[in-house]
């Protein structure tokens, strides 16, 4: 008897399994339609995920919302004080920017103004291929108002100065010329400025040479470097390039720097002839010495 169970309960076992694969393979078949237990079972977990979905992404964008809107405020705050210190620096800029103008006048300092200059425009016309780095020639002379010892820029900047001038054309010595008097007073833009001179250029470095500048200035590669309009030709502010380095001299004494000119001296077309409104030393002698 207890034989005749064990058999039948094998037997269902076996009658089970084969159901239970015939069953997956059905349901892993490719098929147009799910069967009804499919389909009661996927409509349920749909009906239950929707029924839950909406509520948890209500709660999650609520939360998000919130976070976005307290990063809205800390930024406007941010911002709104930052427009604060910009409304006072603006009323401070302008401040001072009529107490100067007052002040000048005061003084009677408003025509003393370095930096003030008139402009002439000009077209490189000749360059003499033996001095390609040392002159060349422009389409304005005298009848233009150009006259010797004027600035010479292209629009990046300093190229050099008139050498001589004929009524119509005007011959421009370029800073890269081999002369000693071809020196202009420059200044080293920085937190302190440092002031020097430009005298000559270095062929293997492709630099102006700015030298005398004091042995304690500290120098930082890169600074700017203008005219000082210290030296009764040039006007004040005229670009003329950054520093790449700073070296003693071969004294001891000071340091020299070593500056990229901020103009391709190789590529000239057009040029600016620049005059300085306030007279240098030498018209002012020769006016005090015509009246005389």
């Amino acid at each position: 008897m207890p034989q005749f169970f064990f058999n039948k309960r094998l037997i269902l076992l076996l009658v089970s399994i084969i159901i239970l694969v015939a069953l997956i393979g059905f349901s892993l078949r490719e098929r147009n339609q799910l069967s009804w237990p499919e389909q009661f079972l996927k409509d349920t977990a749909g009906w239950f995920e929707n029924i839950f979905h909406k509520p948890v992404s209500a709660t999650v964008g609520f939360f998000e919302n919130l976070n976005d809107l307290q990063d809205t405020y800390d930024e406007n705050k941010k911002l709104k004080a930052r427009l604060d210190e910009y409304v006072k620096l603006k009323t401070e800029v302008h401040h001072l920017k009529k107490d100067n103008e007052d002040l000048r006048k005061i003084l009677g300092k408003e025509k003393d103004d370095l930096s003030k200059a008139s402009h002439i425009q000009a077209a490189v016309i000749g360059r003499n291929p033996d001095r390609w780095h040392e002159m060349l020639t422009i389409n304005k002379g005298t009848l233009h108002g150009v006259e010797k010892n004027m600035a010479v820029e292209t629009s990046e900047g300093l190229i050099g100065k008139v050498k001589s001038t004929n009524k119509f054309t005007s011959s421009v010595q370029l800073l890269t010329s081999i002369d000693p008097k071809n020196r202009i007073s420059a200044i080293i833009q920085g937190n302190k400025d440092a002031y020097g001179v430009i005298e000559g250029y270095d062929d293997k470095r492709q630099a102006l040479l700015l030298k005398r500048i004091p042995y304690d200035k500290k120098v930082k590669k890169n600074s700017n470097v203008i005219t000082s309009g210290y030296g009764g030709v040039f006007p004040h502010g005229l670009v003329i390039g950054k520093v790449i380095d700073v070296e003693i001299d071969e004294h001891g004494l000071n340091q020299k720097a070593y500056i990229k000119p901020a103009t391709d001296f190789y590529d000239i077309h057009n040029v600016i002839v620049v005059k300085r409104d306030i007279p240098s030393e030498e018209e002012i002698n020769k006016e005090e010495d015509d009246g005389q």
